[in-house]
């Protein structure tokens, strides 16, 4: 009887470690590549523009060619796969524009593993914060040719940096009323720290 079930409890021990090795492997590998590659080259192109090419114009068409295309990936290809979340415009019969926000449900059977959700989530977050080093770097280095294709990275990839933590956060919820909760929930435990400790 014991014997029977310490069996149990190492074959269950097996499962729920097999259940957390499948929730951390990636799934999609195409679709996580080129949510890093597309960003990573426009990084990269805008760094080593005078080594590749001297021509400004070759540089810029690259660049944007390069951001437009992370912008497609990343708002209908791999935000879908990786994390299921989307987002898109759509303009009603009147001319109004509204912000659709789709989140994919949690039990869902085929939910995103732990690997993809950080490779999204990194990629989406660090690279606007390249872009915003590059806006202040053009201005201070008086290279204000560039300062349109370091503009365009930057709105590119914060759109969707914006529109998917408004999916993540809930597209009927402002952020700023998020902010202030927060803000305000973070006062109140500082506070209470210091009346316990006093």
């Amino acid at each position: 009887m014991l014997r029977q079930d310490s069996q149990e409890a190492l074959l269950f021990g097996d499962e729920e470690e097999n259940a957390k090795q499948r929730k951390s492997r990636i799934r999609h590998p195409v679709a996580s590549f080129f949510h890093l590659f597309f960003r990573t080259s426009a990084i990269v192109v805008y760094l080593l523009s005078d080594i590749i090419s001297s021509r400004f114009i070759v540089c810029m068409v690259t660049i944007i060619l390069l951001l437009s295309c992370d912008f497609w990936t990343v708002k209908n290809v791999s935000g879908r796969l990786l994390v299921g979340l989307r987002w898109w415009n759509q303009v009603d019969e009147d001319g109004k524009s509204h912000w659709v926000f789709e989140s994919r449900k949690t039990n869902n059977p085929s939910t995103t593993s732990s690997a993809e959700s950080q490779i999204f989530w990194l990629g989406l977050i660090l690279c606007p914060i390249f872009w915003v080093i590059f806006v202040f770097s053009t201005i201070v280095s008086f290279k204000i040719t560039w300062l349109v294709v370091v503009i365009m990275g930057l709105v590119l990839q914060w759109a969707n940096l914006y529109g998917y933590v408004r999916c993540k956060v809930g597209g009927k919820s402002s952020l700023r009323h998020m902010a202030k909760s927060y803000i305000g929930v973070h006062i109140l435990k500082q506070a209470l720290k210091t009346t316990e400790g006093s």
